[in-house]
């Protein structure tokens, strides 16, 4: 399948060029854009002072630079900036980086050479991934650190991963027959100066925090299935009197789960029949929270996710860099469009309910694992001899020492601002490193969902409830047993929990 770039791309866009390595097209306006904005600026610029293209750079654009060096100039912002450390970003950051990049120069605010579009669609096409650190990005001119690291590969230096081996980049475009650019005019601050980054690794984490909010709720609807829940904590009724999206939704797609359970109880037929004679209940009248209170916990998280979305998405479709070159009004404007205060608060925002999320999780393994709790299932749901096996003993000690690790994550980099850059830069968004911890609890909460999902899958062997369970637990069921088989002997659980973990994260349904 082609996606043709036009101008508004869309979150389902990114998800078939960055998750199903859909080809890019560029639309003929799109070309046409980037070559107007280009021609205008080269006139304009001819006997102005325009930052970045006859100035020094950052604290540096009180130095006018000779017409002679102004090429130059490119090369050595680029390469200068080429600095950043940690580990390298995996494939499918770099590519929604690298697209949201292209959208943004193909809005025609940029004045790059149409030559830059062109060849990050062959890269984009053809899989060849600049090399770009995690480590190097305050956010302030954008992600000027890792969107270097990208320019470097354009002009032909650098490093890439082409066919999962780390390569010279002059070699892998030697083999494929590609050019690099060849600077014109501003290709190196047209190319460095965005939120480009941030906002590629962002949209990956929002797609990858709905499979999240999916796969928790299955969980919460099958351990209702388990202890045997009454079912009038996820009514229309009960949740429409309150009035937010989220809830109304969690509660919705619950119930769909749980339409053919037969497990979960009508309240009317039990508490309110009249036949209750105890003075003392042996069983609960409400569950515990982690289970009654679901559609209020995760009904904000579906709606930050869905809020997180909508101001990514149009972070992309903006002119993000400086200066703005508006063709129509023929003048360029300096301001600050770079600045990625929205994609930080926006990660910072969506890291806080996974680790959300992850909590919630947390607490519903624990209640399934403490049989004094639930009043039903073996301690740690052992179905082994007790004493002499743990069953998921071991595992919960993983999960909570990782739901412990988002709690001290999820607090915010938005403030956390530090001047640099001679005090040029004197108030940041640390949006990137927002959006790489954003990365790492959503990361985590997949570990601690996986070994949530186990013991669920165990708990149902446990009680034979398999031909019980609705038809959207038995397929969980059916899913978990084929890589973990019922286990009454302790095993080594690490490949299991990794195996669950990559059937989660790559799981579409």
């Amino acid at each position: 399948m082609k996606i043709t770039v036009k101008e508004d791309l869309s979150l389902e866009d990114f998800y078939n060029i960055v998750f199903k390595e859909s080809k890019v097209e560029l639309d003929p306006k799109f070309l046409a854009r980037v070559e107007s904005s280009f021609d205008f600026l080269k006139e304009f610029s001819a006997n102005k002072v325009i930052y970045g293209v006859n100035t020094g750079f950052g604290p540096m654009a009180q130095y006018k630079i000779d017409e002679k060096d102004t090429i130059q100039l490119q090369y050595n912002l680029i390469r200068s900036h080429s600095s950043g450390t940690s580990n390298p970003l995996t494939t499918k950051y770099v590519k929604a980086a690298m697209l949201a990049r292209l959208n943004t120069l193909g809005l025609g605010k940029s004045g790059i050479h149409p030559s830059v579009v062109k060849l990050m669609r062959e890269l984009l096409n053809q899989d060849v991934i600049p090399l770009i650190f995690e480590h190097g990005g305050v956010g302030a001119s954008g992600d000027l650190v890792q969107l270097a690291h990208l320019a470097l590969v354009l002009i032909g230096e650098g490093e890439v991963f082409y066919k999962g081996e780390r390569r010279t980049t002059e070699e892998v475009f030697n083999e494929l027959g590609l050019e690099p650019i060849k600077v014109k005019l501003r290709e190196g601050l047209g190319l460095m100066n965005g939120t480009s980054v941030m906002t590629g690794i962002g949209i990956v984490n929002t797609i990858y925090a709905k499979r999240l909010l999916s796969w928790s709720i299955k969980c919460s609807s099958a351990i209702n299935e388990i202890v045997e829940a009454y079912d009038d904590h996820l009514s229309v009724e009960l949740n429409s009197s309150k009035k937010h999206v989220g809830q109304i939704e969690i509660a919705r797609l619950m119930r769909e789960h749980l339409a053919d359970s037969t497990l979960v109880r009508n309240r009317d037929e039990h508490l309110y029949s009249g036949n209750n004679t105890e003075t003392v209940f042996k069983e609960k009248v409400q569950e515990y929270y982690s289970l009654r209170c679901v559609p209020q916990i995760l009904g904000p998280v579906y709606d930050t996710v869905q809020n997180v979305s909508k101001i990514l998405i149009e972070e992309v479709n903006s002119a993000n860099d400086n200066p703005i070159i508006d063709v129509e009004k023929k003048h360029v404007y300096h301001g600050g469009n770079f600045h990625g205060d929205y994609i930080s608060l926006e990660m910072d925002k969506l890291k806080l309910v996974v680790a959300k999320l992850s909590m919630l999780a947390e607490r519903q393994l624990n209640y399934l694992l403490n049989s004094k709790l639930n009043d039903k299932l073996t301690p740690f749901v052992n179905l082994g001899k007790l004493g002499l096996n743990f069953g998921m003993q071991g595992a919960q000690f993983t999960a909570t020492s990782t739901t412990a690790e988002n709690q001290m994550l999820s607090n915010p980099m938005y403030v956390h601002s530090i001047p640099n850059n001679n005090d040029n830069q004197d108030i940041v968004s640390m949006g990137t490193n927002s959006a790489l911890i954003t990365k790492k609890v959503i990361e985590n909460t997949f570990e601690v969902l996986s070994i949530e999902i186990i013991t669920i899958v165990q708990a149902i062997e446990l009680l034979g409830f398999s031909g019980k369970v609705s038809t959207a637990t038995k397929k969980l069921y059916d899913e978990i047993r084929s890589i973990v088989p019922p286990f009454k002997e302790d095993l080594i659980m690490y490949p299991f929990i990794n195996e669950v973990k990559e059937f989660l994260i790559n799981s579409e349904d």
